[in-house]
């Protein structure tokens, strides 16, 4: 049933696109038929009729679901009160439970304010004229994150060429460090995904992490802020792993607001964004980031758009489509 569901909402946001969408558009790129990009960043130009500017009484803000959902609710509401100043209204958050939801979420103007994961910010960018503005990172830089390849400690797994003929828990079709990236590096080193090794869809980082500790995997690319988290957090005893892979590093989760609403607003956001500084206890959940680090699409994600494109993966409805159902069936499992 829930995967009709997503398939269905999907459906129905692609052909309410074409009827959205601007016939008089001169560059609109990979961008879906509601968006334009004239200014060629990559990203949805603000709507041409000012008429179209949304100002909506309450902005809805959310944070990835890389993890429990409802720990980012408590780490962000600093930045909610900071976020209602700034702008004179009132902000909630609205958890969602797949990358999937929160990418349809905005799309269909439910949501205004978001942090996506690094793999599903080219999804929100192309499906849901999602902009990004920053990344958690300090004063000197943003705040990076690798994909490592964790195994339980005692297992025979010692190298990354070791997984092979094992089980493997990838997180989600559009996660970077827990899919993308894997299928992209891991064949310059000679081990090829699906073929090599069975992939496990866990449907989020934590998931595999902990997966991997009670044995239902053997081994998981995950992203290494999200490992160091759990294991400050105490979620897990880190003597426990042992890391047998480690990647270039990658940005980390974005942060920005959807295209069409009013200038004005945007700029006290951007402005609200810029100048917020982390309390110690969001620094402490988020591994020593004290701030928002300004980013671009265009030039920031080149490397996380070059792996998709690498292994054929589209930031589209279809590719959409595909992480909806897996994410479907991957909670269908779960309740079973």
């Amino acid at each position: 049933m829930m995967k009709k569901l997503l398939t269905l909402l999907v459906a129905c946001s692609l052909m309410t696109g074409f009827a959205w969408a601007s016939t008089d558009c001169k560059n609109r790129g990979t961008l879906d038929e509601m968006y334009c990009d004239e200014n060629m960043d990559l990203v949805a130009d603000p709507p041409a009729d000012p008429k179209d500017w949304k100002d909506p009484g309450t902005l809805v803000f959310t944070y990835t679901p890389v993890e429990d959902p409802a720990v980012y609710k408590d780490a962000f509401a600093d930045f909610q009160e900071y976020l209602e100043k700034a702008t004179g209204k009132k902000v909630v958050y609205y958890t969602v439970q797949s990358n999937a939801a929160e990418v349809e979420a905005m799309r269909s103007g439910r949501l205004h304010i978001a942090g996506f994961s690094t793999g599903p910010t080219g999804f929100a960018v192309n499906l849901a004229g999602y902009v990004p503005i920053a990344v958690k990172g300090t004063s000197d830089a943003f705040q990076g994150y690798n994909l490592i390849v964790v195994v339980k400690k005692d297992s025979d797994i010692k190298s990354l060429e070791d997984i092979k003929g094992k089980r493997v828990a990838h997180t989600s079709a559009s996660s970077n460090s827990g899919n993308l990236a894997p299928r992209a590096i891991f064949p310059q080193h000679g081990i090829v995904p699906d073929k090599d090794y069975t992939v496990l869809y866990s449907g989020k980082h934590d998931q595999s992490i902990l997966g991997v500790a009670h044995g239902d995997y053997d081994a998981a690319p995950v992203a290494s802020d999200v490992f160091n988290r759990m294991a400050e957090a105490g979620r897990i005893n880190v003597d426990e792993f042992r890391t047998v892979f480690t990647s270039p590093r990658f940005p980390t989760s974005s942060f920005g607001y959807a295209h069409n609403l009013h200038p004005d607003l945007v700029k006290k956001i951007v402005d609200a964004f810029y100048s917020y500084r982390f309390t110690p206890a969001m620094q402490e959940t988020f591994g020593g980031a004290d701030r928002f680090f300004p980013v671009t699409y265009l030039d920031d994600w080149k490397v996380i758009r070059d792996i998709a494109e690498s292994t054929g993966s589209s930031y589209n409805q279809a590719g959409l489509k595909k992480e909806a159902e897996r994410e479907a069936a991957e909670a269908a499992k779960k309740k079973k």
